[in-house]
């Protein structure tokens, strides 16, 4: 099986996808101890180094690179601060992709970096990944299309060492209208799961800001995005529905109980097996749960990306 060196792996989305399309993981890396945690309790056969980036100075050899750095900067939840240090964290990968000349590379990260404000980051790295060797193209892809319970868009920078002369070609949707297979609903996703899960989702207020827009969808279609912040957390269906009131404001339809998803939830939502691990450990806080579910890359779709890697590279 070709080898896989993983970076900013989180609790391991992006790598249950590679190990599905038939690679190896040997390395992975994260600076939280609870992705850490998670990771190894889902995959104990990879070495996983808990550390920054930035001070990781040797990488084993492989023949795949992938990685999921931070999105903080880009995301349509976050600070959205092109000048923020940690959106230039491409620039430890590009380190890390001479240094291993993998004969291709994956990156994902949130499709905001389309967004004109942040148009010259998204230039330049595939400037730095093309000056490194590489035939670089970029593509949004939205896990809903690839058999994912959820609508989630991100982009994904694929490039191939440019000796090889191969092209790559980004997958083609799987579920949907006139496809073979229709979209996987949150029924089908949450079949099984208890309505309400003690101990397992965010049971606060729900915050005025939260009310300011529609944050359900009901059981036969596909989620709102799952997010790392338990707080914006999307309703789940159980919840009466939302209606709007005025501009940014809107109410429930009756006076029942309503809740969030919970972290569990959050991670079938993302396209993890129902047997995946929640481990408890010191760093394991609610939060925390949340955050590293809501982090992650869903396995499907990055499976579909690593398959549609042309397999005469592998010959």
């Amino acid at each position: 099986m070709p080898k896989v060196v993983s970076l900013f792996s989180g609790c391991g989305g992006s790598d249950a996808g590679v190990i599905k399309a038939g690679f190896d993981v040997i390395m992975a890396n994260d600076i939280l101890p609870y992705a850490r945690d998670t990771y190894l309790a889902n995959h104990p056969q990879t070495d996983f180094v808990l550390e920054d980036i930035r001070k990781i100075e040797v990488f084993p050899s492989a023949e795949l690179l992938v990685g999921c750095y931070p999105c903080q900067g880009f995301s349509q939840g976050g600070v959205r601060d092109a000048g923020r240090r940690i959106n230039f964290l491409y620039l430890e990968f590009a380190r890390a992709l001479n240094a291993i000349k993998p004969k291709v590379f994956i990156v994902e990260n949130v499709s905001g970096m389309v967004r004109k404000n942040f148009e010259h980051l998204l230039i330049d790295q595939k400037a730095v990944f093309t000056e490194a060797g590489y035939v670089v193209k970029a593509q949004v892809l939205n896990a809903a299309d690839f058999g994912v319970a959820q609508e989630r868009r991100r982009i994904f920078i694929v490039g191939i060492r440019a000796d090889l002369d191969t092209e790559y070609e980004f997958p083609k949707p799987t579920h949907g209208d006139l496809l073979l297979q229709p979209r996987v609903t949150i029924e089908q996703a949450l079949s099984g799961m208890e309505l309400w899960p003690t101990g397992e989702y965010y049971d606060r207020e729900f915050h005025w800001y939260y009310m300011s827009r529609d944050r359900r969808r009901d059981w036969h279609e596909q989620s709102k995005t799952i997010v790392a912040n338990p707080r914006h957390m999307p309703l789940h269906p159980v919840s009466p529905k939302l209606v709007k009131v005025e501009h940014n404001v809107w109410r429930f339809s009756e006076d029942l109980p309503a809740r969030r998803f919970s972290y569990r939830e959050s991670a079938l939502l993302q396209g993890f097996p129902k047997d995946f691990r929640f481990p408890d450990t010191d760093a394991a806080s609610l939060d925390m749960r949340y955050t590293v579910a809501g982090n992650a890359v869903p396995p499907p779709l990055f499976e579909a990306v690593a398959r549609s890697i042309p397999d005469s590279l592998w010959d």
